[in-house]
């Protein structure tokens, strides 16, 4: 098969949408060369995406396109899928170029979540209505849908109103290297890591909730360090806020930008992870944090009891003391923490590379 993928995310994004492209490219290569795998972004940026010389890369060539690099990628597109014979085109990330239900190219998108629907709050006016014709394009134009979780499904149902048979529930993969043990001790001193300590990994954003995180471990006179990895936003100021009032200088640390090497070595040095979100499409640091044998406390609400699938400890994002008091149950009680890691091992495996490029495969497969 001759695949073309919408790769800007892989090049450009850190995070979120760009690991799901990096991990869904690279599990296709590895576990299937046979294909051919052509890649259409609008930059190619090496320091995110090293590998990329391993595939076919299509980007603007004229002086106009990559002036408008934006527009090529929206509108051009479309017109340049016959030209490389491609036998199928899969948007990665929520979107599809205008035009492609009129390539005679099927397409396949795959829709990571709704939550500009959701909880319209958190985006600008003009940001929903963008992501909402893009999205309602790209679920009217794809014969075929990948959402990342039940629940994500059932919002493109509900919100766009598409045929229930047209979407496929396919689980995103993470990265290889969470499942492989790491060499971390020169992480200790390049961090300044403390023997024991809490990881949450994620945007540091509002709907994420970590400020609750620092709630309960002050509510529950928790002594470990908690060490946030993720980009800053505005909302980073509610966490120093918090932070200042309750002398908890020396207890929390900010890391960003960081390999995601370290970040495996990271998973695997602390005691336990927290990701106690209020909504997401589907909650990759879950699955990072149960691959890397590091138990995870999450959220009982949206997709993420689905993805942890029993193997992590589930609370209500809101309720501060709950929270507190699983941590100390994690941090306390080595029996049940063992407990926990073994079921994260086995529920990891059903998020490996390679299962996850099978399913792609197949879906391919069945479209043409």
């Amino acid at each position: 098969m001759k695949i073309g993928f919408d790769a800007k995310r892989a090049f450009l994004n850190a995070s979120g949408l760009g690991n799901y492209s990096r991990n869904t490219l690279n599990a296709l290569l590895k576990y299937f060369p046979e294909n051919n795998y052509t890649l259409f972004t609008p930059e190619i940026k090496k320091e995110l995406f090293s590998n990329y010389k391993q595939f076919d890369i299509i980007s603007p060539d004229s002086s106009l396109s990559k002036l408008f690099k934006s527009l090529w990628r929206s509108f051009a597109v479309s017109r340049q899928l016959k030209k490389y014979n491609l036998d199928i085109f899969h948007g990665l990330s929520n979107e599809l170029p205008d035009g492609i239900h009129k390539s005679g190219v099927p397409a396949v998108v795959t829709i990571h979540d709704l939550i500009f629907m959701r909880f319209p709050q958190f985006y600008k006016s003009i940001d929903r209505r963008i992501y909402y014709q893009k999205v309602k394009y790209a679920c009217n134009s794809a014969k075929k849908i990948i959402a990342i979780s039940q629940q994500t499904k059932d919002d493109i149902i509900e919100y766009f109103k598409i045929d229930p048979e047209k979407i496929e529930v396919i689980y995103q993969s993470v990265s290889p290297r969470f499942y492989e043990r790491q060499e971390c001790e020169h992480l200790v001193s390049k961090y300044n890591l403390p023997n024991n300590f809490i990881l949450s990994v994620g945007t540091i954003e509002q709907r994420k909730n970590q400020l609750s995180i620092l709630k309960a471990i002050y509510s529950e006179q928790i002594k470990n360090t908690v060490i946030y990895v993720g980009k800053p936003t505005l909302y980073s100021a509610e966490l120093l806020k918090f932070i200042t009032e309750n002398k908890m200088e020396l207890q929390v640390k900010f890391l960003n930008d960081i390999s995601e090497k370290d970040l495996a070595g990271l998973y695997q040095l602390a005691s336990l992870s927290v990701y106690i979100s209020v909504f997401e499409g589907f909650g990759l640091p879950v699955i990072e944090s149960l691959a890397s044998g590091c138990p995870v406390i999450t959220s009982n609400v949206s997709c993420l009891p689905e993805t942890a699938g029993g193997a992590a400890i589930l609370c209500d994002p809101e309720n501060i003391m709950e929270i507190g008091a699983k941590i100390k149950l994690l941090l306390e009680d080595d029996s049940f923490r063992n407990e926990m890691i073994q079921k994260g091992t086995e529920r990891a495996k059903l998020f490996h590379p390679e299962k996850y490029s099978q399913n792609l495969i197949s879906l391919y497969s069945d479209i043409l």
